[in-house]
């Protein structure tokens, strides 16, 4: 395959997670099958728009942009792990309060949002597509993945008895995965431009450890809240 075929496929491999992640939060809440189609087609119409304007868009100035949203990044992972532990403890408590709270995973965040703009731009410059037609590509398949896997969500939740509690461990889950992202990547490509990421030095070495040490300490501190320890 050469580079152009790769970076399609990996362009829409990374729009399926998002899509699932999305998904995820309508299949294990109560709402409508309408509502579900009218989060898909938000994104499908965002798709649209950013697609339109994508080859005005360049690489450099977007990733300007993102490097000066790590901040909203943050949030957006603190609004995933605190909505995933009041999902559970209502839960717990006898109310479902899915229905408001699925909206942290599954709206359009600034997350999202990136990954559709980045995507739009990089199958601008891999396929030789006007910018609707790349939008209406990106939104098509981000609608289908949102649908298949909300309902298919719906499905297993139904099948195997899942509850909201399950949507509430998947939202810290994520919000853990996105705070490490906001904390480990600027050091990362701040480590990189330094020329120490060749060297395998102790500097670099000490990254992966620092990880792990983040997600275990995570996973301790949100068991002993959801046993009311804390």
């Amino acid at each position: 395959m050469d580079s152009a075929t790769l970076t399609v496929i990996g362009i829409m491999i990374g729009i399926l997670i998002f899509g699932i992640k999305t998904g995820l939060g309508c299949g294990f809440s109560n709402i409508t099958t309408r509502e579900i189609l009218t989060i898909a087609g938000s994104y499908f119409f965002l798709a649209l728009i950013f697609g339109s304007i994508a080859d005005r868009l360049s690489m450099d100035a977007f990733e300007r942009l993102s490097s000066m949203g790590m901040g909203i990044h943050v949030l957006v992972s603190l609004l995933l792990i605190g909505a995933g532990i009041y999902t559970q403890k209502k839960w717990n408590s006898g109310k479902d309060v899915s229905r408001h709270t699925f909206l942290a995973i599954s709206m359009p965040c600034p997350v999202c949002l990136g990954a559709l703009a980045v995507s739009c731009m990089l199958l601008s410059k891999s396929l030789n597509f006007s910018g609707l037609k790349i939008g209406l590509l990106v939104g098509i398949a981000f609608f289908i993945a949102v649908v298949a896997s909300s309902f298919l969500f719906r499905f297993g939740k139904t099948r195997l008895g899942k509850t909201p509690e399950t949507m509430g461990s998947a939202m810290m889950l994520i919000g853990i995965y996105y705070l490490l992202g906001a904390l480990l990547i600027p050091a990362y490509m701040k480590t990189k431009q330094m020329n120490l990421v060749s060297t395998g030095g102790g500097e670099t070495g000490i990254v992966p450890l620092m990880a792990f040490g983040v997600i275990v300490l995570a996973g301790f501190l949100l068991d002993r809240i959801r046993r009311h320890d804390l």
